[in-house]
C-alpha cells in the first residue's frame, strides 16, 4: 500500500516534485551557498514562499537552512519585496529594479557587508513568490547558484487558463476527470486541491482563472453562486491568482426578470453595472468577464439588431469603475453565411478595428477553424492595430487525440507564436502582436483552455501535465523555446539523468508532428469524427450546417483534396499581409504542411521529395505511425530511471496512442482511397478492415461532450 500511495503522490505534485538531489557535487554547491535565509515581510504571499523554500530545501537537500530575521553572516538566501529590503541592497538593485515590471523578480548574487548574499525581490509579495518558484527550480534542474544575475518580468499581462467548466461538474472537451469546482460544498469547504491548483499556477506565473465554460450558464451570477466564487478567490489571491467569470448574454432576462439583453437598452445596461458593483463588492480583485456571443447557439448582441462593439463596450462600461476588463471571443461563424468558415471572423471582425472600449480585449483561436492538429495562424493577428488581440490556445487535446495521446503542445504555441504576420514588415510575429509590441497596446494576454480535471494526476496522462506547464512558461515569455521549456519539465518531474533526458525530450518535440501525420497531414483538417471528435471521420457529410462536415474541410474527388482558399477559391488568402497571402496562394510556394488547407490539389500532384500527392499523403500517415511505434520504444528503455507507477500509466497509453494512429491511417486512407483510385505504397501497411468496418464504428463513452 505504501508504494501506491507514495506514486500517487508523485503523480499528483505535476513538476513540484522537488526530488533529492543525487549529483553530489550539486548538493554540496548548494548546501554551501544557502546557509541561512531570511524571508522579510509577513503577508499570506510571503509566508506562502517561505513555506515554498522549506519544502524545497527539506525535499531536495535533507535540511532546512536556519531562518532568521536579519543577515549576520554570508552565503544566506534572502527573500522580500523592494519595500522590504535593506536600504543599501536597495540602492545596490536599483537598476536591476528598473529593469522588471511590476510582476517582475530579481534573483542575484551580492556582496554585502563583505559577506555573499542571494536576493530574491521584486516590486511586491506575488513577485517574490514568483522568484521563489524560479529560484526552486533552479535547483530541481541542477543548475549552478553561483553568480546569478536574473532579472525576469512577463511579457504580458494576463497570463490565464479557460475552465471549460459547467456548474454539474461535467468539463466540456475535459479528458481528465470532473470538474475541480464543488459547487456543493463551497464556500465552507476549501479543497485542499484549490491550493494545490493556486500553487502549480503560480509556480509557471499564470495569474488568473475563468472558473466556468464559455458556453455560460447565468445562474453563476447569482447570489447562491457567487459566495462560492468569492471562496474560491480567496483562497487564490495570495498566489497572485484573480478570479474571472463566463457572463451569459441573456442573464439578464435569466436572472434578472428582464424583457430583453438588448446592449443598447438602459435597464438592461443598468442591470449589468449593478451586477458587476455587486461581485465586485464581495471580490474587489475580480478579474472580469469572458464573453462567447452569437457563436454556435450562443446568446448575443446580434439577437437584438446590435454588434459586438456594442455588446463588448455595454459590459466594459459596467467593470471599468473597478478597473475590470471583458474579454470578447472572436471565435464566430454563422450557419447563414455561405463564406468559407475560415474567413468569417475575421470579415466580422477586422471591421471593428479600433471601436473597443479600452478595458477589451478580443480573444482570438490561435487558427482560423478549431484549434487543429496544424492550421495557419489566424488572420486576425497584425490585422487590428488599434485593438489587444489575446491568443487563445486550446490546452486539452480535443482534436489531438484527447489525453491519451503524448502531445507536446508547446511545439505547437511556438509554431504560432513565431509566425510572421509581416502586417508592419517582415519580424511582425505573431508573439509581437500577443505581447504588445508591435502595436503598444495596452492589456495583453494569453488564454488557455484548460485540462485540469479532479485526476489524480489532473491532466488524465502524466505528459499533459507539460502541456500545462508549457502553456504557463510560454504565457509568461511567448519567445521561449519549446526545448527548454521541455526540458525543465523533464528535470523538475522525472529526472536529471541524462540517459533519460536526451531520448523522451527528443519524442516530446516529435511528438505534435506525429500527431499531425498520422491524423491531418499536408494540410488537411477538421476530419474527425462529428460531436465528439473522437478517432476520424473523414465521410461524415449528413450535418444540418455545412461547416460541421468533415466533407466541407476536405472536399476529395476523384481530381484531387484540399479546401481551395487561393484567390481563384475563397481568396482566404487575401486576409494575410500581402507577403504572406502570396506564399500562401502560390502552389509552389505554399509551405507543404499547409498545401491542402490553401490548395485543392491533383492526387498526382509532384511533391518537393519527388513523390506524387497520393504516395506522400499514404507516407504520411504511415510515418505518423511509424512515430508513435519509435515513442513506445523509447519509453521501454526508461523504466530505470522512474518509478514503475508511472512507467507503466505512459506504457499502456502508448499502446493506446499506436492503435488509435493505425485506425486513423487505415480508415483515412481507405476513405480517399476511393476517390484516388491508387494502390497504396509498398511501405504501407494495409488495412486489415474494411471502410464500412470503421464507418460502422460508434463511441457512446467518448468524453469530454460536457
Amino acid at each position: 500500500m505504501i508504494s501506491v500511495s507514495a506514486s500517487a503522490q508523485r503523480d499528483y505534485k505535476l513538476w513540484l516534485q522537488y526530488n533529492s538531489v543525487t549529483n553530489a557535487s550539486i548538493a554540496k554547491e548548494y548546501k554551501d551557498n544557502l546557509k541561512g535565509i531570511v524571508v522579510l515581510g509577513n503577508s499570506e504571499t510571503i509566508k506562502i514562499a517561505e513555506k515554498e523554500l522549506k519544502t524545497g530545501f527539506q525535499e531536495m537537500l535533507a535540511v532546512i537552512p536556519e531562518f532568521k530575521s536579519e543577515i549576520k553572516r554570508e552565503n544566506n538566501l534572502i527573500a522580500g519585496s523592494q519595500s522590504s529590503l535593506n536600504a543599501e541592497i536597495k540602492r545596490r538593485l536599483q537598476s536591476d529594479f528598473d529593469k522588471i515590471n511590476n510582476e517582475g523578480f530579481i534573483i542575484k548574487s551580492i556582496s554585502f557587508q563583505n559577506k555573499k548574499q542571494i536576493i530574491i525581490t521584486g516590486k511586491n509579495d506575488v513577485a517574490v513568490l514568483y522568484g521563489v518558484f524560479n529560484f526552486l527550480r533552479i535547483l530541481q534542474t541542477n543548475k549552478s547558484v553561483k553568480n546569478l544575475n536574473i532579472a525576469d518580468s512577463p511579457k504580458t499581462n494576463i497570463r490565464i487558463l479557460n475552465h471549460w467548466d459547467n456548474l454539474d461538474r461535467t468539463v466540456e472537451r475535459g479528458y481528465a476527470g470532473f470538474s475541480l469546482w464543488n459547487w456543493q460544498k463551497l464556500p465552507d469547504f476549501i479543497d485542499q486541491r484549490y491550493i494545490d491548483y493556486a500553487r502549480a499556477n503560480a509556480s509557471i506565473g499564470i495569474n488568473g482563472t475563468v472558473l466556468t465554460n464559455v458556453n455560460a450558464n447565468a445562474l453563476i451570477l447569482t447570489p447562491q453562486y457567487l459566495e462560492k466564487v468569492e471562496a474560491l478567490a480567496n483562497a487564490f489571491r495570495p498566489y497572485g491568482i484573480k478570479v474571472y467569470l463566463t457572463a451569459r448574454f441573456s442573464a439578464p432576462i435569466e436572472i434578472g426578470k428582464l424583457k430583453t439583453a438588448d446592449p443598447k437598452d438602459p435597464e438592461v445596461i443598468n442591470w449589468w453595472k449593478n451586477k458587476s458593483a455587486e461581485i465586485y463588492k464581495r471580490i474587489p480583485d475580480f478579474g472580469g468577464f469572458l464573453v462567447k456571443a452569437n457563436s454556435e447557439g450562443q446568446p448575443g448582441p446580434q439577437n437584438y439588431g446590435r454588434d459586438h462593439v456594442d455588446g463588448a463596450n455595454m459590459l466594459a462600461d459596467a467593470v471599468a469603475p473597478f478597473n475590470g476588463i471583458v474579454m470578447w471571443r472572436a471565435f464566430v461563424y454563422s450557419e447563414h453565411d455561405a463564406n468559407d468558415r475560415a474567413k468569417q471572423a475575421y470579415a466580422e471582425f477586422q471591421p471593428y478595428d479600433g471601436k473597443f472600449k479600452e478595458n477589451v480585449i478580443v480573444q482570438v483561436k490561435n487558427g482560423a477553424i478549431d484549434f487543429q492538429p496544424r492550421e495557419p495562424f489566424h488572420p486576425l493577428f497584425g490585422a487590428m492595430p488599434k485593438t489587444p488581440l489575446m491568443m487563445e490556445f486550446q490546452i486539452t487535446q480535443e482534436y489531438l487525440g484527447f489525453s491519451t495521446h503524448l502531445v507536446f503542445l508547446p511545439k505547437l504555441f511556438q509554431e504560432v507564436l513565431e509566425s510572421d504576420t509581416y502586417q508592419k514588415g517582415k519580424g511582425s510575429t505573431v508573439a509581437k502582436v500577443v505581447d504588445g509590441t508591435l502595436f503598444q497596446n495596452k492589456i495583453t494576454g494569453i488564454a488557455g483552455v484548460a485540462n485540469i480535471g479532479n485526476d489524480l494526476n489532473w491532466t488524465g496522462h502524466p505528459f499533459a501535465q507539460a502541456n500545462w506547464y508549457g502553456f504557463g512558461r510560454l504565457a509568461w515569455n511567448p519567445y521561449l523555446d519549446s526545448e527548454v521549456i521541455a526540458d525543465e519539465w523533464l528535470r523538475s518531474t522525472f529526472s536529471n539523468d541524462e540517459n533519460f533526458i536526451k531520448p523522451v525530450k527528443n519524442i516530446m518535440i516529435k511528438s505534435r508532428e506525429a500527431v499531425v501525420n498520422y491524423m491531418t497531414p499536408l494540410g488537411l483538417h477538421h476530419i474527425m469524427d462529428t460531436g465528439h471528435h473522437y478517432g476520424p471521420g473523414p465521410w461524415v457529410s449528413n450535418l444540418s450546417r455545412p461547416e460541421w462536415n468533415p466533407t466541407y474541410y476536405h472536399k476529395a474527388d476523384k481530381n484531387g483534396i484540399g479546401f481551395d482558399r487561393s484567390k481563384s477559391g475563397t481568396n482566404a488568402v487575401s486576409q494575410y499581409a500581402p507577403e504572406v497571402a502570396k506564399l500562401f496562394d502560390n502552389l509552389e510556394t505554399c509551405p507543404e504542411k499547409d498545401l491542402l488547407w490553401f490548395h485543392h490539389v491533383s492526387w498526382d500532384y509532384k511533391l518537393k521529395n519527388g513523390q506524387t500527392l497520393w504516395n506522400g499523403l499514404a507516407l504520411k500517415y504511415q510515418e505518423g505511425v511509424n512515430q508513435v511505434e519509435n515513442m513506445q520504444n523509447v519509453w521501454k528503455k526508461t523504466e530505470k530511471y522512474i518509478d514503475a507507477e508511472r512507467f507503466h500509466e505512459v506504457e499502456m497509453l502508448l499502446e493506446i496512442q499506436y492503435k488509435e494512429a493505425k485506425w486513423w491511417r487505415d480508415a483515412c486512407l481507405l476513405y480517399f482511397q476511393q476517390f484516388s483510385g491508387k494502390e497504396l505504397p509498398a511501405e504501407v501497411e494495409k488495412p486489415i478492415q474494411t471502410l464500412e468496418y470503421f464507418k460502422s464504428l460508434k463511441f457512446p463513452f467518448a468524453p469530454g461532450n460536457g
